[in-house]
């Protein structure tokens, strides 16, 4: 399925203002973070605490660079089974977490954990690291969401590998009590046809994802994943 071409305009508007993100050094208050920090890993108790701190500062960088106007913050924690749900809406603008949800895998990942990850086409793969989410279009399925990945090495081959949110039945909870665990995408975002359409529309047009494993790799070469230098 090739990507429609002004959906691929609109990402590319989005991403303009990112451009430069290599080169960024940023600036942010040492207090505010670790209180927001906090405040988050309270309402998020089950999810590694790695994924939220380096989440946190992912997002941090992207504010920093005119990204994100709607203050949300979508986190998949790729270290729990698929029989769990693993990936949080948090909306900053009140501190709450608006979706907390299942989502699968791509099938090249793994079974149960994903535990294989990877940027090449026709592996199958999830990808790693952040993302800025387009527009929804109806594609193979409905409600589909467009995802760019800004990660270079990471995630950089999303949108030409048509890594995307979608709806799908093997994603939700009656696949689960069935099977066990979750079905497998083909290295989508995939989640269930009753939360998806919800979570598509919440998160649209240009909010960060971050989808986060331990991988020693991307935390050393990720330019969201640097520290920032700090002010009190």
């Amino acid at each position: 399925m090739k990507p429609v071409k002004n959906i691929r305009l609109a990402v590319i508007t989005i991403l303009g203002v990112a451009c430069s993100l290599s080169a960024f050094a940023g600036t942010y208050s040492t207090a505010a973070n670790k209180t927001l920090a906090t405040k988050i890993a309270k309402i998020t108790p089950n999810m590694n605490p790695e994924a939220l701190k380096l989440g946190l500062r992912a997002y941090d960088h992207a504010r920093l660079q005119g990204l994100d106007k709607q203050k949300l913050l979508t986190i998949v924690d790729f270290t729990k089974p698929s029989y769990d749900k693993r990936m949080w809406v948090i909306n900053l603008n009140n501190d709450k977490v608006d979706y907390h949800t299942f989502v699968s895998q791509g099938k090249g990942s793994g079974g149960v954990y994903a535990k294989h990850f990877s940027n090449r086409i026709g592996t199958d793969d999830s990808s790693l690291g952040v993302y800025l989410t387009g527009v929804e279009y109806v594609g193979t399925h409905p409600y589909s969401l467009r995802l760019t990945g800004l990660d270079k090495g990471f995630n950089t081959n999303a949108y030409r590998r048509v890594i995307v949110m979608h709806p799908a039945a093997y994603a939700g909870r009656a696949f689960i009590k069935r099977y066990g665990y979750l079905g497998r995408s083909w290295g989508c975002f995939a989640l269930s046809t009753r939360v998806e359409p919800s979570v598509a529309k919440t998160i649209k047009n240009g909010t960060i994802i971050f989808a986060y494993y331990p991988d020693k790799k991307l935390e050393r070469d990720s330019a969201y994943l640097q520290p920032l230098t700090s002010k009190t």
